[in-house]
């Protein structure tokens, strides 16, 4: 993915803070409770209802496209987007979430996700959430190998059985466009994926600052060589 703009320890990093958390009753105490976290890691976190916006009707076109403007806005002005990838109303995430996980990587933003599930989740190597299949199937979809070699449900339709490699063939949770389109492993609360976000945005300055000392050494080093005087 895009390198993104990286925090210096004097800035804190920006996180925006994506998810249907937007959508609980108690919304806006959410949003705090997940800012506060992001303080606690010396982050500053940007919740979508952070935006104040007047003058609109209720539920009307207008203010659809201004909380998707705003948030948007959000979105530019973060290092990072954090997203809750928990299953909503199905198999799948969010599909706004989706949507804004995939602004944040256009943009070059580092993106991490995570998800909070049952107890019968289980940390398969350092990943968390059911596999995708797995889930459709629970949803009472009827899901069989078909002639062609792929798994499809009763009405033909493909079904994604992509997995990670390792001893066990553990799948991807979700389609793989936002399963493969994080920056780190899927994380297994809200916490975790604000230090991880921290993190990367940690190494990726570190390996920045690397790589722009040896880009000034190879220069001095190359200024020296062409000051040095000519042998007659």
């Amino acid at each position: 993915m895009a390198a993104a703009s990286t925090a210096t320890s004097s800035k804190p990093p920006k996180i925006y803070l994506a998810g249907p958390d937007v959508f609980l009753s108690n919304a806006v105490a959410r949003g705090e409770e997940l800012k506060a976290i992001c303080t606690t890691h010396n982050a500053v976190g940007l919740f979508p209802l952070d935006n104040i916006l007047d003058g609109h009707e209720p539920n009307s076109y207008k203010l659809a496209d201004a909380i998707r403007t705003a948030n948007m806005e959000l979105i530019r002005q973060c290092d990072a987007v954090l997203a809750n990838m928990t299953p909503f109303r199905g198999p799948s995430m969010d599909v706004g979430t989706a949507y804004e996980m995939g602004v944040g990587a256009a943009l070059g933003k580092i993106v991490v996700g995570y998800v909070l599930e049952s107890e019968t989740v289980a940390r398969v190597g350092g990943r968390m959430g059911k596999a995708y299949l797995e889930k459709v199937r629970a949803m009472g979809w009827k899901i069989e190998r078909a002639e062609d070699g792929h798994m499809r449900d009763q009405d033909g339709w493909g079904v994604e059985e992509f997995y990670h490699e390792g001893e066990e063939k553990v799948g991807l949770l979700d389609n793989l466009m936002v399963a493969c389109g994080v920056d780190a492993p899927i994380c297994g609360s809200e916490e975790e994926g604000v230090k991880t976000v921290v993190e990367v945005i940690r190494k990726r300055a570190e390996a920045e600052d690397a790589e722009a000392r040896a880009k000034r050494e190879i220069e001095a080093f190359v200024d020296g060589l062409m000051k040095e005087p000519t042998v007659p």
